[in-house]
């Protein structure tokens, strides 16, 4: 068993381990961490616990110290100087003539290097670009191509639903979504009303499938023969979120949708 702390960088950003070491930290603190692009500021949003070995990924990298007000100033003066760097990025991607759009610059903790977030339709030759980037910041340069739902998760915005996008508000990890959970949701497959902002299927389709899934595995499956009040009959079709039954009744030639608990397969 490893003691660790979960450590966020981004507001519904992924929570990485760290090893608080000798340093007693508590949730909601921010920290000074090391991590594989350096010296990095986060806030701990797990608590110290013991995780076994195969929930983290060994070696371990450890707190370096918990966040002070100097640290919060220097993290603020980065997110100023990111947005001048944005300006400058836009106009160097322009001067270049690429076709790619400038999404988001992000300045490391240390200011050893600087992130310039972008999407593009294809792959995109940018050693040019980096060259003249170096040259006005002196400093390392990265450039990192991102998907459309990075993309929306990053912008933020507010969904069909009337909420804030749930990858900008809370939602940590991308998982893959299918067309086949809509059609198990019984949701109209018109592209318009099942895509979130960033033009690929909603993210809520997934989490919200696991409780259909649920549900079906406690309905009559369709095609079965049941017996209900109003008599004997077949299953043509189930609603999970509503919990009832669509049954074809023999003796009065229609369909009825009735509760669950109406319904008895034979």
């Amino acid at each position: 068993m490893y003691e660790v702390v979960g450590v966020r960088f981004k507001r519904a950003g992924k929570i990485y381990y760290f090893d608080p070491a000798e340093h007693r930290v508590e949730k909601d603190q921010h920290v000074i961490v090391e991590t594989a692009r350096g010296v990095e500021y986060g806030k701990v949003v797990i608590g110290p616990r013991k995780v076994d070995e195969k929930d983290v990924v060994l070696p371990l990298k450890k707190v370096i110290r918990v966040a002070g007000e100097e640290d919060a100033r220097i993290v603020e003066e980065n997110r100023k100087a990111a947005r001048d760097a944005f300006a400058v990025g836009l106009q160097k991607i322009k001067d270049h003539g690429l076709k790619m759009k400038l999404v988001d610059v992000e300045y490391t903790f240390d200011r050893n290097k600087i992130i310039f977030y972008f999407t593009a339709e294809g792959r995109v030759d940018f050693r040019e670009l980096v060259r003249d980037l170096a040259g006005v910041f002196r400093t390392r340069i990265e450039l990192r191509q991102i998907g459309v739902r990075d993309e929306a998760k990053m912008l933020g915005g507010i969904g069909p639903c009337g909420r804030i996008l749930c990858c900008a508000s809370w939602l940590g990890d991308f998982e893959p979504v299918s067309i086949k959970m809509a059609k198990d949701q019984n949701l109209s497959l018109n592209p318009a009303k099942i895509s979130g902002l960033c033009g690929r299927l909603m993210c809520c389709l997934k989490f919200e499938h696991d409780n259909y899934e649920s549900k079906k595995e406690e309905m009559p499956a369709v095609g079965k023969l049941v017996v209900t009040s109003l008599g004997e009959g077949k299953v043509v079709g189930i609603n999970a979120a509503d919990g009832t039954v669509h049954v074809q009744l023999f003796e009065l030639g229609e369909v009825k949708e009735l509760p669950l608990e109406d319904v008895v397969v034979k």
